[in-house]
Protein backbone atom coordinates (compact mmCIF):
# COMPACT_ATOMS: atom_id res chain seq x y z
CA UNK A 1 0.00 0.00 0.00
CA UNK A 2 2.96 2.56 1.20
CA UNK A 3 4.68 1.66 -2.09
CA UNK A 4 1.03 2.58 -3.89
CA UNK A 5 1.17 5.24 -2.19
CA UNK A 6 4.54 6.15 -3.43
CA UNK A 7 4.42 5.37 -6.84
CA UNK A 8 0.68 7.00 -7.29
CA UNK A 9 2.18 10.45 -5.49
CA UNK A 10 5.10 10.54 -7.88
CA UNK A 11 2.91 10.41 -10.95
CA UNK A 12 0.76 13.24 -9.41
CA UNK A 13 4.13 15.29 -9.06
CA UNK A 14 5.23 14.76 -12.71
CA UNK A 15 1.93 15.20 -14.03
CA UNK A 16 0.32 18.44 -11.97
CA UNK A 17 -2.73 19.76 -13.40
CA UNK A 18 -1.63 22.89 -15.81
CA UNK A 19 1.71 22.22 -16.30
CA UNK A 20 1.71 21.01 -20.00
CA UNK A 21 2.43 23.80 -21.84
CA UNK A 22 5.46 26.26 -21.70
CA UNK A 23 5.18 29.32 -19.70
CA UNK A 24 1.45 28.30 -18.77
CA UNK A 25 2.40 27.05 -15.25
CA UNK A 26 0.51 28.75 -12.43
CA UNK A 27 0.70 27.55 -9.33
CA UNK A 28 -1.90 30.02 -7.65
CA UNK A 29 -4.32 28.63 -9.96
CA UNK A 30 -4.76 24.96 -8.13
CA UNK A 31 -5.90 26.66 -5.13
CA UNK A 32 -8.87 28.75 -7.13
CA UNK A 33 -12.30 27.71 -5.63
CA UNK A 34 -14.38 27.80 -8.78
CA UNK A 35 -18.76 27.29 -8.85
CA UNK A 36 -18.81 23.36 -9.67
CA UNK A 37 -22.63 23.60 -8.49
CA UNK A 38 -23.72 26.84 -7.94
CA UNK A 39 -26.04 27.02 -4.60
CA UNK A 40 -27.07 30.55 -3.72
CA UNK A 41 -29.66 31.52 -0.85
CA UNK A 42 -29.55 35.20 -0.45
CA UNK A 43 -26.54 36.15 0.91
CA UNK A 44 -25.11 33.00 1.12
CA UNK A 45 -22.97 30.92 -1.08
CA UNK A 46 -23.69 27.41 -0.73
CA UNK A 47 -21.82 26.53 -3.55
CA UNK A 48 -19.99 23.09 -4.60
CA UNK A 49 -16.57 23.35 -4.83
CA UNK A 50 -12.99 21.77 -5.20
CA UNK A 51 -12.25 22.23 -1.24
CA UNK A 52 -16.27 20.91 -0.49
CA UNK A 53 -16.06 17.86 -2.60
CA UNK A 54 -12.39 17.22 -0.68
CA UNK A 55 -13.84 17.91 2.58
CA UNK A 56 -17.00 15.42 1.78
CA UNK A 57 -14.93 12.82 0.78
CA UNK A 58 -12.49 13.81 3.65
CA UNK A 59 -15.98 13.12 6.39
CA UNK A 60 -17.24 10.06 4.46
CA UNK A 61 -13.31 8.31 4.78
CA UNK A 62 -12.83 9.75 8.43
CA UNK A 63 -16.03 7.71 9.39
CA UNK A 64 -15.25 4.87 7.44
CA UNK A 65 -11.39 4.70 8.41
CA UNK A 66 -12.93 4.84 12.25
CA UNK A 67 -15.01 2.25 12.19
CA UNK A 68 -12.63 0.21 10.35
CA UNK A 69 -9.96 0.45 13.21
CA UNK A 70 -11.64 0.19 16.39
CA UNK A 71 -14.03 -2.57 15.29
CA UNK A 72 -11.54 -4.99 14.55
CA UNK A 73 -9.99 -7.15 17.23
CA UNK A 74 -6.53 -5.88 19.12
CA UNK A 75 -4.65 -8.92 18.62
CA UNK A 76 -4.10 -8.19 14.73
CA UNK A 77 -2.71 -4.97 12.88
CA UNK A 78 -6.03 -3.43 12.24
CA UNK A 79 -6.98 -3.42 16.05
CA UNK A 80 -3.37 -2.45 17.24
CA UNK A 81 -3.32 0.67 14.57
CA UNK A 82 -6.59 1.68 16.04
CA UNK A 83 -5.73 0.84 19.99
CA UNK A 84 -2.76 3.45 19.23
CA UNK A 85 -4.71 6.45 17.43
CA UNK A 86 -6.89 6.35 20.51
CA UNK A 87 -4.36 6.22 22.95
CA UNK A 88 -2.62 9.06 21.25
CA UNK A 89 -6.18 11.08 20.98
CA UNK A 90 -6.69 10.16 24.88
CA UNK A 91 -3.41 10.21 26.60
CA UNK A 92 -1.43 13.28 24.17
CA UNK A 93 -4.23 15.29 23.46
CA UNK A 94 -7.25 14.99 25.70
CA UNK A 95 -5.35 14.21 29.19
CA UNK A 96 -3.37 17.11 28.16
CA UNK A 97 -5.31 19.93 27.47
CA UNK A 98 -8.85 18.65 29.33
CA UNK A 99 -9.24 18.72 33.16
CA UNK A 100 -10.64 15.22 34.59
CA UNK A 101 -14.01 16.01 34.43
CA UNK A 102 -14.96 17.00 30.96
CA UNK A 103 -12.59 14.55 29.49
CA UNK A 104 -16.16 12.04 29.17
CA UNK A 105 -17.89 15.26 27.28
CA UNK A 106 -15.24 16.52 25.07
CA UNK A 107 -12.87 13.47 24.15
CA UNK A 108 -15.20 12.55 21.12
CA UNK A 109 -14.87 16.04 20.18
CA UNK A 110 -10.89 16.55 20.00
CA UNK A 111 -10.22 12.85 18.87
CA UNK A 112 -12.75 13.36 15.63
CA UNK A 113 -10.92 16.54 14.86
CA UNK A 114 -7.71 15.02 15.16
CA UNK A 115 -8.38 12.27 12.80
CA UNK A 116 -10.65 14.36 10.61
CA UNK A 117 -7.93 16.93 9.79
CA UNK A 118 -4.91 13.95 9.55
CA UNK A 119 -7.66 12.10 6.89
CA UNK A 120 -8.31 15.09 4.78
CA UNK A 121 -4.35 16.30 5.07
CA UNK A 122 -3.13 12.94 3.48
CA UNK A 123 -6.05 13.70 1.28
CA UNK A 124 -4.13 16.29 0.15
CA UNK A 125 -1.49 14.49 -1.38
CA UNK A 126 -3.10 11.47 -3.02
CA UNK A 127 -3.33 12.11 -6.61
CA UNK A 128 -7.29 12.07 -7.33
CA UNK A 129 -9.17 12.81 -10.58
CA UNK A 130 -11.59 15.51 -9.02
CA UNK A 131 -9.29 18.73 -9.97
CA UNK A 132 -11.98 19.94 -12.06
CA UNK A 133 -9.66 20.15 -14.91
CA UNK A 134 -9.85 18.00 -17.90
CA UNK A 135 -7.24 17.05 -20.73
CA UNK A 136 -8.58 15.95 -23.93
CA UNK A 137 -11.62 15.27 -22.29
CA UNK A 138 -9.47 13.44 -19.68
CA UNK A 139 -10.03 14.18 -16.27
CA UNK A 140 -6.62 15.41 -14.59
CA UNK A 141 -5.12 13.48 -11.62
CA UNK A 142 -3.60 16.16 -8.93
CA UNK A 143 -3.18 16.81 -5.52
CA UNK A 144 -5.18 19.64 -3.60
CA UNK A 145 -5.77 19.68 -0.03
CA UNK A 146 -9.14 21.27 1.49
CA UNK A 147 -6.75 22.96 4.29
CA UNK A 148 -5.09 24.96 2.05
CA UNK A 149 -8.23 27.18 2.06
CA UNK A 150 -8.10 29.77 5.14
CA UNK A 151 -12.08 29.29 4.98
CA UNK A 152 -11.77 25.42 5.77
CA UNK A 153 -9.18 26.07 8.53
CA UNK A 154 -10.77 29.38 9.97
CA UNK A 155 -14.75 27.09 9.85
CA UNK A 156 -12.74 24.05 12.08
CA UNK A 157 -11.47 26.75 14.34
CA UNK A 158 -14.65 28.76 14.62
CA UNK A 159 -16.29 25.32 16.55
CA UNK A 160 -13.40 24.91 18.75
CA UNK A 161 -13.71 28.80 19.87
CA UNK A 162 -17.44 28.53 20.07
CA UNK A 163 -17.16 25.22 22.34
CA UNK A 164 -14.39 27.06 24.24
CA UNK A 165 -16.71 30.03 25.28
CA UNK A 166 -19.98 27.99 25.24
CA UNK A 167 -18.35 25.59 27.61
CA UNK A 168 -16.74 28.46 29.91
CA UNK A 169 -20.13 29.90 30.07
CA UNK A 170 -21.63 26.10 31.31
CA UNK A 171 -19.03 25.21 33.66
CA UNK A 172 -18.62 28.59 35.34
CA UNK A 173 -21.64 30.74 34.93
CA UNK A 174 -21.33 33.85 32.54
CA UNK A 175 -19.75 36.52 35.11
CA UNK A 176 -17.22 34.10 36.51
CA UNK A 177 -16.25 32.84 33.06
CA UNK A 178 -15.86 36.88 31.65
CA UNK A 179 -14.49 38.05 34.65
CA UNK A 180 -11.55 35.21 34.26
CA UNK A 181 -10.35 37.17 31.62
CA UNK A 182 -9.44 40.35 33.66
CA UNK A 183 -5.96 39.21 35.22
CA UNK A 184 -5.35 40.81 38.54
CA UNK A 185 -3.50 44.24 37.81
CA UNK A 186 -4.26 48.27 39.05
CA UNK A 187 -7.34 49.24 38.64
CA UNK A 188 -5.66 52.18 36.71
CA UNK A 189 -4.46 49.62 34.18
CA UNK A 190 -7.42 47.99 33.43
CA UNK A 191 -8.81 50.06 30.47
CA UNK A 192 -5.58 49.19 28.88
CA UNK A 193 -5.30 45.72 29.92
CA UNK A 194 -9.13 44.71 29.24
CA UNK A 195 -8.79 44.95 25.54
CA UNK A 196 -5.92 43.41 25.33
CA UNK A 197 -6.92 39.86 26.85
CA UNK A 198 -9.90 40.48 24.84
CA UNK A 199 -8.08 40.87 21.44
CA UNK A 200 -5.79 37.41 23.01
CA UNK A 201 -8.92 35.62 23.18
CA UNK A 202 -9.44 36.57 19.00
CA UNK A 203 -6.08 35.78 18.31
CA UNK A 204 -6.33 31.89 19.43
CA UNK A 205 -8.99 32.07 16.55
CA UNK A 206 -6.05 33.12 14.11
CA UNK A 207 -3.50 30.95 15.44
CA UNK A 208 -5.70 28.00 15.03
CA UNK A 209 -6.53 28.55 11.56
CA UNK A 210 -3.70 30.40 10.26
CA UNK A 211 -1.22 27.96 11.13
CA UNK A 212 -3.07 24.78 9.76
CA UNK A 213 -3.66 27.11 6.62
CA UNK A 214 -0.03 28.13 6.23
CA UNK A 215 1.56 24.75 6.33
CA UNK A 216 -0.90 23.26 3.86
CA UNK A 217 -0.18 25.74 1.36
CA UNK A 218 3.24 26.10 1.90
CA UNK A 219 3.82 22.53 0.85
CA UNK A 220 1.79 22.11 -1.74
CA UNK A 221 2.87 25.20 -3.52
CA UNK A 222 6.27 24.47 -3.03
CA UNK A 223 5.84 21.11 -4.37
CA UNK A 224 3.98 22.55 -6.99
CA UNK A 225 6.83 25.01 -7.92
CA UNK A 226 9.47 22.38 -7.71
CA UNK A 227 8.10 20.36 -10.44
CA UNK A 228 6.21 23.23 -12.78
CA UNK A 229 9.75 24.42 -13.49
CA UNK A 230 10.64 21.36 -15.47
CA UNK A 231 7.85 22.03 -17.62
CA UNK A 232 7.87 25.91 -17.94
CA UNK A 233 11.34 25.44 -19.16
CA UNK A 234 11.07 21.98 -20.45
CA UNK A 235 14.96 21.04 -19.78
CA UNK A 236 15.41 17.88 -18.22
CA UNK A 237 18.49 19.03 -16.42
CA UNK A 238 16.07 20.06 -13.83
CA UNK A 239 15.33 16.16 -13.23
CA UNK A 240 16.99 16.76 -9.78
CA UNK A 241 14.01 18.84 -8.64
CA UNK A 242 11.84 16.07 -8.96
CA UNK A 243 13.95 14.02 -6.78
CA UNK A 244 14.31 16.86 -4.44
CA UNK A 245 10.24 17.48 -4.40
CA UNK A 246 10.22 13.65 -4.27
CA UNK A 247 12.16 13.80 -0.39
CA UNK A 248 9.92 17.03 -0.07
CA UNK A 249 6.47 15.00 -0.44
CA UNK A 250 7.49 12.65 1.36
CA UNK A 251 8.37 14.85 4.44
CA UNK A 252 5.12 16.76 3.87
CA UNK A 253 2.93 13.13 4.03
CA UNK A 254 4.92 11.07 6.95
CA UNK A 255 5.53 13.95 9.31
CA UNK A 256 3.37 17.34 8.40
CA UNK A 257 0.34 15.71 8.25
CA UNK A 258 0.23 14.20 11.30
CA UNK A 259 2.13 16.83 13.06
CA UNK A 260 -0.56 19.92 12.31
CA UNK A 261 -3.63 16.98 13.06
CA UNK A 262 -2.18 16.91 16.64
CA UNK A 263 -1.35 20.46 17.18
CA UNK A 264 -4.94 21.78 16.23
CA UNK A 265 -6.71 18.77 18.35
CA UNK A 266 -4.35 19.03 21.19
CA UNK A 267 -4.67 23.56 21.17
CA UNK A 268 -8.57 22.92 20.58
CA UNK A 269 -8.55 20.47 23.81
CA UNK A 270 -5.62 23.25 25.67
CA UNK A 271 -8.64 25.98 25.30
CA UNK A 272 -11.89 24.47 26.28
CA UNK A 273 -10.25 23.06 28.66
CA UNK A 274 -9.01 27.02 30.22
CA UNK A 275 -12.19 27.73 29.62
CA UNK A 276 -13.61 25.37 32.04
CA UNK A 277 -10.83 25.84 34.76
CA UNK A 278 -9.74 29.37 34.17
CA UNK A 279 -6.35 30.23 35.30
CA UNK A 280 -7.47 33.38 36.94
Amino acid sequence: MRRLLLLLGTLALVLPANAFARGEFDPAKEFEQHEWIPIHLGPLNLSITKAVVYLLLGALLTILLGLFLMRGKTLNRRGTTGEMIYDIAQRQVAEQGLPSKAIGRWFPYVATLMLFIWVVNMLGFIPLPITGETWHGIPVWGIYAATSSISVTLALALLTFVFTHVEGVRANGPVRYFKSWIPEVPKAILPLIVPLEILGQFMRLISLSVRLFANMLAGHMLILVFIGLIFVLQSLALIPVVLFASVFYVFEVTIVVSIQAFIFALLSAIYIGSAIEPEH
